[in-house]
């Protein structure tokens, strides 16, 4: 999943495809899917309602939460239910992040040493939260298949991040409907080309005036019974949010 404004990164690896030559046209095909895909939840500023449940062996949670952003530096994500963590805030402000625990009234700075621990609970990390950079920017990426499998028309792409990418990933496989170029899975390989996690995007909607995945839904492969899944209920692009919104005063209301 790419970040976060709807937080995340996307990514990786399908069996048995047959790679392709590809050309100068359809190379620059592969780089629109990929900043297509980055920009899918973006905007110059948004204003969202979002579920999250998360499964583990442990716990089952589910919250509803609201979210602010502003590009890709600022983002404010409150808690809006359970009540016993009603009021529970993230605010991000370029790689820093604070959270606001309102049972102690306290705004806490997350240390680069807690920057790999989870965000809320879910499979996601603090990390995740403050990734800024584009997947085409990251990664050489190739159209490895283009046509039908399992009855449906697809494409997939294969990625490999390029030696100076600040990137954890070993390889990503990202696969897309090719009726209307929205992403259908993505497969996370770590540096040992071990399967580290699947995200799905299930849930077409239109929402904001635009056709996205409402549903994503992110499987670590060490622990596949488990998942974290979001869902937008609804979202608003290009809001007014002046850059003070994004403040720790705000963090705290």
């Amino acid at each position: 999943m790419k970040t976060a404004g709807l937080f995340i990164i996307i990514t990786i690896f399908l069996t048995a495809f047959t790679p392709a030559s590809i050309g100068a046209g359809a190379h620059a095909s592969a780089k629109n899917i990929l900043d297509r895909i980055d920009d899918l939840y973006r905007g110059k500023s948004s204003h969202a309602k979002m579920s999250m449940k998360v499964v583990t062996s442990h716990y089952t949670r589910e919250m509803i939460m609201e979210e602010w952003t502003r590009g890709k530096d600022f983002s404010l994500v409150r808690i809006l239910s359970p009540r016993k963590d009603r009021g529970t805030a993230t605010l991000k402000a370029g790689k820093d992040i604070w959270n606001y625990l309102p049972k102690i009234k306290r705004v806490i700075k997350i240390p680069s040493s807690m920057m790999s621990r989870s965000w809320m609970g879910s499979h996601f990390t603090n990390d995740d939260l403050v990734k800024e950079s584009r997947m085409a920017d990251d990664y050489n990426y190739s159209i490895t298949f283009e046509g039908k499998r399992n009855g449906k028309d697809i494409i997939e792409l294969t990625l490999d991040p390029k030696p100076d990418a600040a990137v954890v990933w070993g390889k990503v496989v990202i696969v897309v409907d090719k009726k209307d170029m929205l992403p259908v899975f993505a497969r996370y390989l770590d540096e040992d080309m071990k399967l580290a996690r699947t995200m799905y995007f299930s849930n077409v909607k239109i929402l904001g005036k635009r056709k996205i995945p409402s549903t994503m839904k992110v499987v670590p492969a060490d622990k596949p019974n488990e998942y974290t899944e979001f869902s937008v209920l609804n979202i608003d692009f290009d809001v007014n949010l002046d850059r003070n919104f994004f403040s720790i005063r705000n963090l705290k209301k």
